[in-house]
């Protein structure tokens, strides 16, 4: 058995060999180094720290200094050799020596200073009550809404997001006018970010279905009628009438003379005899309700009360969206020209003659899949393994839907996680929309950054158009979390810059089982490199959604609390979303700062008095 002191000169030689593993790593990378920016470049050193720390399993090394009472090292990301150094001394200490700490190193308080310098630089001050900033997606609702966006502001929000994937120009500089009269009028400084849509391997269209629109009453658990079926009754010279509510286009001359308590009577597609009955009209609009469910079909013949022997043809009604339903064990046909998916075909026993096939947005992808690889559609929900690949097509095999079957429609996601994709982060219309951008926003957001030349590219174009504008780069797939280290020393090039977490692409690129992990280790390597982290995806989202958290929600919600800025999307309730995230995020910071713990005096009622 060791001595205590065998033990100390143990541990010391350890913890002076990862400090020389440091100084390798140093060595090694300091071209790298060199080309950081001046304001990141000790944060760049730390990293370099950190990872030679990290390197291997340290395990052992923090139970024998845990057992000794001084610290385990769990906690020194922000400040690696000098943590180190400090351990160093009390165990000289121990020993009976007293050595000084060599090399200038970025200290604990250095290092919670520099994280809050470069957060403030990239997402703005923090608000007087919490440290963790509200990014809020913006609907395109948000264009013509000053009012949505003035709310959004008072419950809480930070930074407001505009995803170019989405919109246009026109719509996201009206959205840009309304923030900054938000800010005026609040004297607040709401910041914003713009996402660049990047390039997006999604299916491709659909054959669409027939032109049939299916109503039906709400009925109780007895089958009886709780609410009759609503639809509006729209006359053809309102041809760019657009409405969520179900509506039948008919004649001007037929839907005028209409009034309250009119009847409307036709057969639907599966000759059922349909009443409808007219409750009102608003202008040129008439609304009408339905007791039963009915499919009614374009062209389809439409009586008036009184004037049976006189109908007319109901007008366009928009084509049901196309998809296609796969099980376990299916063939389906991805194929690069770009003609409309379609389901599998069947013959009159029900044995597929032809197999479903849909096209994907970025053919060229082709050239990098290999057979055995695996494949995942819209976002996970159905998993397949590639089978065969030639020039102008895939064969995959579906090994994951429901029991009952998965649906597939045009523009899901397409994921291939174990492929070497060489799709870059930047497309044409990236680079358009960078203009825009550097123009009108305070951050850019990287999409689909896979490699650090992504990043190098990014920076490439911002150089050309002259711009010091902030920027996220986004991680969210298991290429660029294998790379994440090399990406994050190109990402230090500009300042400033950060990290967002895209937790529900990782967890399809990953696997749910392995995003936690993947989550902590993105966290740690920010905390290294003193980089801004923004925690997104599914915050909150059934609240923002539907109105009520789950109770997990609220847990990950609390955890959020570890990076400097938590993403909520959209949702018809986002408002209690934002107020209840900034609850949380306040109440937490008196326990926890980052992912260091802090003991307030405890909140249970009844405790023993002294």
């Amino acid at each position: 058995m060791k001595s205590k002191n065998g033990i100390l000169e143990n541990l010391i030689s350890k913890l002076e060999l990862i400090k020389e593993n440091a100084s390798k790593f140093e060595n090694r990378f300091a071209e790298e180094v060199h080309l950081v920016n001046p304001e990141l470049r000790k944060s760049a050193i730390n990293l370099l720290h950190y990872i030679a720390l990290r390197k291997t399993n340290i395990g052992d090394l923090q139970k024998n200094l845990g057992e000794l009472g001084v610290s385990r090292l769990a906690k020194t990301e922000s400040h690696v050799l000098s943590g180190i150094n400090s351990v160093l001394s009390i165990l000289n200490l121990l020993l009976g020596n007293e050595k000084k700490s060599d090399g200038d190193y970025v200290s604990l308080r250095e290092g919670d200073l520099l994280l809050e310098k470069n957060s403030e630089a990239l997402l703005g001050k923090a608000p007087a009550n919490r440290r963790v900033r509200i990014m809020v997606t913006l609907p395109d609702e948000a264009a013509d809404d000053y009012t949505m966006i003035k709310e959004l502001m008072v419950s809480g929000m930070d930074c407001a997001r505009i995803n170019c994937a989405h919109g246009n120009p026109d719509l996201w500089s009206r959205t840009i006018a309304n923030i900054k009269n938000g800010n005026k009028e609040l004297k607040k400084n709401c910041l914003i970010n713009m996402d660049l849509g990047g390039p997006k391997l999604r299916t491709g269209s659909m054959t669409p279905g027939p032109q049939v629109l299916h109503i039906q009453p709400e009925r109780d658990e007895l089958g009886k009628i709780v609410n009759p079926a609503s639809l509006m009754l729209v006359p053809e010279s309102e041809e760019n009438f657009l409405s969520d509510i179900p509506h039948l286009i008919f004649p001007d001359n037929f839907i005028r003379p209409l009034k309250k308590g009119d009847k409307l009577f036709f057969k639907d597609t599966r000759g059922k005899q349909i009443t409808l009955k007219i409750t009102g009209r608003d202008g040129r609009f008439v609304s009408a309700r339905c007791s039963e469910s009915a499919y009614i079909q374009t062209g389809m013949k439409v009586s008036r009360t009184g004037k049976k022997s006189a109908s007319v043809e109901a007008g366009y009604i928009n084509p049901v969206e196309g998809k296609i339903r796969l099980k376990k064990g299916d063939r389906l046909i991805l194929h690069s020209d770009n003609r409309p998916g379609e389901a599998a075909q069947l013959d009159e026993d029900c044995n597929i003659t032809a197999p479903a096939h849909i096209s994907c947005t970025l053919p060229e992808v082709f050239e990098d899949i290999r057979a055995g690889e695996p494949i995942l559609l819209d976002d996970g929900k159905i998993e397949g393994v590639i089978k065969s690949v030639s020039v102008d097509m895939i064969e995959i095999e579906i090994t994951y839907a429901k029991d009952s079957g998965s649906t597939l429609r045009a523009d899901k996601g397409i994921n291939l996680p174990g492929s070497r994709l060489r799709i870059k982060g930047l497309t044409l219309k990236d680079k358009e929309d960078l203009k825009f951008i550097i123009a009108n926003a305070d951050i850019v957001s990287l999409s689909f950054v896979n490699t650090s030349r992504d990043v190098l590219d990014l920076y490439d174009e911002l150089k050309k158009l002259n711009a010091s504008t902030g920027v996220i780069l986004k991680i969210e797939t298991q290429r660029a979390f294998d790379n994440l280290p090399d990406i994050l020393l190109a990402g230090m090039r500009h300042f400033p810059v950060g990290i967002m977490i895209a937790r529900g692409d990782l967890a399809v690129e990953c696997g749910w089982k392995h995003l936690a992990e993947i989550q902590e280790e993105i966290l740690l390597l920010c905390e290294a490199s003193h980089i801004p982290n923004i925690w997104a995806t599914q915050v909150l989202e059934s609240l923002a959604k539907k109105g009520r958290p789950s109770r997990a929600e609220i847990t990950d919600a609390a955890m959020s609390q570890r990076a400097e800025c938590v993403m909520l999307n959209k949702g018809p309730h986002i408002f209690d979303a934002i107020s209840l995230l900034d609850n949380i995020l306040t109440g937490m910071q008196g326990y926890q700062q980052k992912k260091k713990p802090v003991l307030p005096s405890l909140k249970v009622p009844h405790l023993f008095e002294l």
